[in-house]
């Protein structure tokens, strides 16, 4: 496996999910004991499976395209990162909404990674079948790396807020970077 993907795949990940971050350190901070902590874990991976099944299919979708017209996908990170500036931009310190249990937090993270998907589907698109098992394995990992980061991250509140003040100014312009790197073919 191209070692390079993983890279970009990792790099992906962590730009397009610092929000998620945020949102699992305020989940675990809300959560009691190791039941509580169970319930967190469990419905982020339930809600990124959701994401990544949704992102596939999307992908797959995309291969029926005429060749060249994929990487036009690009324009779809780099609207929804123009839209994160809009929404950033606008922003009131509003908290994330309380989830209870697994399907709650799964719902969180679903709704707030729905606009992974517009990343995702291009770039899962013109990766291949290789390529696709590696981001969808890094992906993974990803999700179990920001739960020990997440939980981390609810012990430490200095940490939380300096994420939660700066998270949103970083995000839109990594979305465009994305949709850009992949308008012009570096995926």
């Amino acid at each position: 496996m191209d070692v390079g993907l993983l890279g970009r795949a990792a790099a992906m990940f962590a730009v397009t999910n610092v929000d998620d971050l945020v949102l699992l350190a305020v989940f675990f901070g809300q959560a009691a004991g190791r039941r509580g902590e169970f319930k967190v874990v469990a419905g982020q991976f339930l809600g990124f499976a959701v994401i990544l099944a949704v992102s596939v299919a999307g992908a797959l979708g995309a291969g029926l395209l005429p060749d060249g017209a994929v990487r036009w996908l690009g324009v779809l990170p780099v609207l929804l990162g123009i839209r994160a500036a809009w929404q950033a931009w606008r922003r009131d310190e509003d908290e994330p909404p309380p989830a209870a249990g697994v399907v709650g937090i799964a719902t969180v993270c679903f709704a707030n990674g729905g606009d992974n998907v517009g990343v995702y589907v291009p770039a899962f698109a013109v990766t291949g079948p290789t390529g696709l098992v590696g981001y969808v394995t890094v992906f993974l990992a990803g999700v179990a790396v920001w739960c020990a980061a997440g939980r981390f991250l609810a012990t430490r509140p200095g940490i939380a807020r300096l994420l939660a003040r700066w998270g949103h100014v970083a995000l839109p312009a990594v979305l465009i970077a994305l949709g850009v790197l992949i308008l012009v073919g570096a995926f």
